[in-house]
């Protein structure tokens, strides 16, 4: 975790803070490599510390690496531990505090306390962009599940099955080996499997609809395992496509999606990827029925930086790993997306993309 530590304080060292302050559990992980309900602080100098009730200490101390665990009440009182510490170590080197926190009530209680800290998640974004070998390693553990499960897919998606039979069967064997969804806020359903024209909808609910012949289906599997997300997406064919278009547009979609896994290289513009995708669809006829971004970064979130779209000046660097996903959506009709996470390595060198099912067009 050490080189954690000296990532995030020279992150937030650029913005002239020495402490930073983790509620969100993502951060608090990445920090810690606790997951769980706590506050962490990092100060220059000394280990990172972990404010937490009683019933999570003994997990604290187990999971973390090396930190000190400070049991606190929930609640008010533990954000009073966690400030006091602050406070003292500003008192003796002046320095100010960021915060990722997202509560007014507990910002302005942190704010009497220690007055030079400021809300901001941008030293632990910046750190949490590029990520370390071990890191890389259980998101490739995270891929090969999925690949599990497009097989899966492969074997047991049929006409007449429901979508949401399709999602208890994969949710089953992703829990088996050790992954589970992510959550989203935004959606009442942990996956995305969406048939005919619920495939037109690029973040589609699971429906009782059955699949139908002729149905091109859109699986997106967002998975966490051991903290980490994955996030790849197939299009599947119930027998054969019900049009000359759907195939067509499958094999445009394809191809788009070749050509940025193409560009998705050490020091090309994260913008650059998604002008590659989104010119070859357009090239087509289809750049109207693209409405996303191409990607965008993935690790203990879904959704992290690097964005992957349009304009977005960054440019992706070794250890950096992004989702590459164009889609086409033909409204009340189908869609068609193909989607995989990968890490970007050394200059000169392809990307290494974390999953391995195949990209031909699977009609079961």
């Amino acid at each position: 975790m050490g080189a954690r530590y000296g990532s995030l304080l020279r992150s937030a060292g650029r913005m002239k803070f020495d402490t930073l302050i983790a509620f969100r559990p993502e951060n608090i992980s990445y920090m810690t490599g606790f997951w769980g309900e706590a506050a962490a602080v990092l100060q220059k100098g000394q280990k990172p510390v972990i404010v937490s009730p009683e019933l999570e200490a003994a997990r604290a101390e187990s999971e973390s690496g090396g930190c000190e665990v400070v049991v606190a009440e929930r609640g008010m009182r533990g954000i009073a531990s966690t400030a006091a510490r602050v406070a003292r170590a500003g008192r003796r080197n002046g320095a100010g505090a960021c915060t990722d926190c997202r509560d007014y009530r507990t910002m302005t209680y942190l704010k009497r306390a220690v007055p030079k800290i400021v809300q901001t998640e941008e030293p632990f974004d910046a750190s949490r962009m590029v990520k370390d070998r071990c890191e890389i390693a259980v998101l490739r553990k995270a891929s090969r599940i999925i690949d599990c499960l497009f097989e899966t897919c492969s074997q047991k998606m049929r006409a007449g099955q429901r979508e949401s039979e399709l999602q208890a069967v994969l949710m089953a064997e992703a829990a088996a080996q050790g992954a589970f969804d992510v959550g989203y806020s935004s959606t009442l359903n942990p996956l995305i499997v969406a048939g005919g024209p619920n495939g037109a909808l690029p973040h589609a609910q699971v429906s009782r609809r059955k699949f139908r012949r002729g149905d091109m289906v859109v699986v997106d599997l967002t998975l966490r395992y051991k903290g980490y997300v994955s996030d790849a997406t197939r299009t599947f064919a119930v027998g054969r496509p019900a049009s000359e278009e759907a195939q067509d547009v499958y094999d445009i979609v394809r191809e788009s999606q070749r050509l940025g896994l193409g560009m998705a290289r050490a020091g090309t513009a994260c913008g650059s990827v998604d002008d590659t995708c989104r010119s070859y669809i357009e090239q087509q006829g289809y750049g109207r029925y693209f409405v996303h971004s191409t990607g965008h970064g993935v690790g203990l979130e879904v959704h992290e930086l690097p964005a992957v779209s349009r304009n977005v000046a960054t440019r992706l660097r070794r250890g950096m790993a992004i989702t590459v996903e164009p889609g086409i959506y033909l409204p009340g009709r189908f869609g068609v997306r193909i989607e995989d996470s990968l890490a970007i390595r050394g200059p000169g060198q392809a990307p290494d993309v974390l999953h391995r099912f195949t990209k031909d067009l699977v009609t079961v």
